[in-house]
C-alpha cells in the first residue's frame, strides 16, 4: 500500500525531480543485477554479463545504481556487499549504508550513517531527505521538518529529496528508493 499511494503521488507531482541518486523521479529499473545474477555480482553493461562486484571493469556509478537497485527489491545483503567494494569516504555510501540500516530496522546505525554522509557532503540533500524520512518513522516530525529546511536552504527544492520528505512528513509514508 505504501509503495502503490507513494508511486501514485509521484506521478501526479510535477515538482518531482530526482529519485535516490538518478536522473529519474521512478524507482530503479529491473537489470540482469536482480533477476540473472548470483549473490556477489553485479550485470556489467559493457560486457553483457554478470561479474563479481570487486571486478575491475565496473566503475563507481554502475556499483552505485546496482545498490540502488538491490535495495529497491528488498536484497539488502547483496547491497550492502556491493557498497563494501566503494569508497566509505563518499557522502553517497554512507547514505546508501543509512538507507539500508534504516530499512533493515537498525534506526540508530541508520542515523550514524547519515550523519556521517552529512559531515563528508553538508548539501546531500539526498541523505537529509533519507534521514528525515527515518525521524518521520520514529515518530519525530519536528526533527525531520528541520531537515526538510536544511534541503530547501541548499538549494534543494523542488527535487525528489524535497518532495519525498514533504510528502512523508504529511502522510507518513517513506520511500524505498
Amino acid at each position: 500500500m505504501r509503495l502503490t499511494t507513494f508511486a501514485l503521488i509521484a506521478t501526479l507531482t510535477p515538482a518531482v525531480a530526482f529519485a535516490a541518486g538518478s536522473d529519474s523521479s521512478n524507482p530503479p529499473k529491473t537489470t540482469k543485477t536482480t533477476t540473472e545474477c548470483k549473490a556477489g555480482q553485479v550485470f556489467d553493461k559493457k560486457t553483457a554479463k554478470c561479474v563479481d562486484k570487486s571486478s575491475s571493469l565496473l566503475d563507481e556509478d554502475t556499483k552505485y545504481q546496482a545498490v540502488r537497485e538491490l535495495a529497491y527489491a528488498g536484497l539488502y545483503d547483496r547491497a550492502s556487499g556491493v557498497l563494501d567494494e566503494m569508497d566509505a569516504g563518499e557522502s553517497r555510501v554512507m547514505t546508501y549504508r543509512g538507507f539500508i540500516a534504516r530499512k533493515t530496522g537498525d534506526m540508530d546505525a541508520a542515523m550514524e550513517f547519515y550523519a556521517i554522509a552529512l559531515e563528508i557532503n553538508a548539501d546531500n540533500i539526498l541523505a537529509r531527505s533519507y534521514m528525515g524520512q527515518g525521524l518521520v518513522d520514529a515518530g519525530k516530525t519536528d526533527a525531520a521538518k528541520l531537515q526538510l529546511a536544511e534541503i530547501r536552504q541548499r538549494g534543494g527544492r523542488n527535487t525528489w529529496a524535497e518532495f519525498a520528505l514533504k510528502e512523508a512528513i504529511h502522510t507518513g509514508l517513506t520511500s524505498n528508493y
